[in-house]
């Protein structure tokens, strides 16, 4: 096929804090964390688990695909514009339905991709995100560069339940994106990220 991949990264800028009061503003002691706390449980109806930082237990309201960030960005226009996406230094964490980690494996197999190494993780039940930074506080800084923050931070409770990507049947009246496609994206562009960085970072051909 024609063309070549950018290396250029397409992933937008974070939702950065504009507010000083804002649930984010203060997160360094165990005031700040409290407050990131109360921020998902009260606002989003989410369970945290406690600890510096504060998690997100994955399997409950949600799934994670860990992916590179270029990977990531290829994989936004799959997904429902108030789908929750995270990132973290170079990785991109997509967050999908409850029980889409457990798909993950047999997709992969079913889409041919099971034989291909592949730089993907995923967090299902019983598995801990980091709790990215809650939008409307100041940019990381010191001690907190490199913390995760929102790409697309979630929207009030049950609206981004319903925004999860999910497999055919699990969405809410089918509304919610194709976890298929989501994982297809992904698999392909995990696969040519390697592909790029065993080759010294040469542009492939699509």
């Amino acid at each position: 096929m024609a063309g070549t991949v950018s290396t250029t990264s397409t992933v937008p800028l974070p939702r950065r804090p504009v507010e000083p009061g804002a649930p984010g503003a203060r997160v360094r002691g165990p005031e700040g964390r409290c407050a990131v706390r109360r921020w998902y449980e009260e606002e989003l109806g989410w369970a945290t688990v406690p600890g510096p930082p504060p998690g997100l237990p994955t399997g409950l309201r949600f799934d994670v695909l860990d992916v590179p960030a270029e990977a990531g960005a290829r994989a936004l226009r799959h997904l429902a514009p108030g789908s929750p996406v995270a990132l973290r230094g170079d990785r991109v964490r997509l967050l999908v339905a409850a029980g889409g980690a457990e798909e993950v494996p047999g997709l992969l197999d079913w889409l041919e991709w099971s034989a291909v190494a592949l730089d993907l993780r995923v967090l299902g039940a019983g598995g801990v995100m980091e709790a990215p930074l809650p939008p409307g506080g100041p940019p990381p800084s010191g001690s907190l560069k490199g913390a995760a923050v929102w790409l697309r931070p979630p929207g009030p409770e049950g609206e981004a339940d319903a925004s999860l990507p999910a497999m055919p049947g699990m969405g809410s009246e089918g509304s919610a994106p194709d976890l298929v496609r989501l994982v297809d994206t992904v698999a392909l562009w995990c696969h040519r990220v390697r592909l790029r960085r065993e080759c010294g970072g040469v542009p492939l051909s699509p």
